[in-house]
């Protein structure tokens, strides 16, 4: 049995990520901070597309080292074993404010979740995936982070994101040089504007921008771009490509004239 461990994983791009490894043969541990009442239905309909498959989901918030803890003791407990961590959950700026005005508060709120919280789940999954090498050194083991474009593109008016995902992406190249040695592979997905419960606020500037042609290929993404790509990567398509960055995006990282 496989298992993938997805932070944020029922939805948006999470979501998106889930099916594409239900399709890939996976079992899915996932967390996210809502009630579990509150995703049932969600719930229910992977289960119906997957009835083989397990699929359990736990309340955590990854900014909380109590959470972060339960979260593992109860995937060891259900599954025994992790095969790939996407780390996908995140938030957005909690005020679209310009960098002079950013509150500390607000700072701390969104780098405990998008970052820190990451980094530590991180570093927890990996003992685990280092271990079940010990004893099977050739069982796929991987890591995804999403983060995002914004690692690279300055918005002022949600500098702290774009910080988070800076961040990450160093924390992939650290996990990248770090775990190699024990043939865990590590990797980045950068989405471009991916239509989310978390861009719906801004669709409408965006469906103008877009049209203009700010993204290439002239449309949205979707949270299935992203899943084909962890799928890709679930898979070991690119076993000798550790510490890359996949942008998902549709060329609108391009520098264009």
């Amino acid at each position: 049995m496989k298992i993938a461990l997805i932070t944020g994983g029922l939805r948006g791009i999470g979501l998106g990520i889930s099916r594409s490894l239900l399709a890939e043969g996976f079992s899915l541990a996932l967390c996210g901070s809502r009630e579990a009442e509150q995703v049932q239905e969600t719930l229910a309909a992977l289960r119906e597309t997957a009835p083989d498959r397990k699929i359990v989901y736990y309340r955590c918030d990854v900014g909380s080292q109590s959470d972060r803890d339960a979260l593992i003791g109860n995937v060891r407990k259900d599954f025994g074993q992790v095969h790939i961590l996407v780390n996908n959950a995140g938030v957005a700026a909690r005020v679209r404010d310009d960098v002079l005005m950013m509150t500390e508060e607000n700072y701390d709120w969104l780098m405990k979740i998008n970052l820190q919280g990451h980094f530590f789940l991180t570093q927890q999954v990996a003992k685990l995936m280092i271990e079940q090498k010990s004893t099977d050194r050739d069982s796929y083991a991987g890591i995804v982070n999403i983060s995002s474009i914004s690692a690279t593109f300055a918005s002022i008016n949600r500098g702290e994101y774009c910080m988070s995902k800076a961040a990450m992406s160093m924390g992939t190249q650290l996990w990248t040089v770090r775990l190699a040695e024990y043939g865990i592979l590590v990797y980045e997905i950068r989405p471009g504007l991916i239509q989310s419960d978390m861009t719906a606020g801004v669709a409408a500037k965006y469906d103008k921008l877009i049209a203009e042609g700010i993204v290439p290929q002239l449309r949205w993404g979707f949270p299935e771009d992203v899943g084909k790509v962890v799928a890709m990567l679930a898979r070991g398509d690119l076993a000798y490509s550790t510490g890359q960055v996949i942008m998902v995006d549709g060329g609108m990282s391009i520098p264009r004239l």
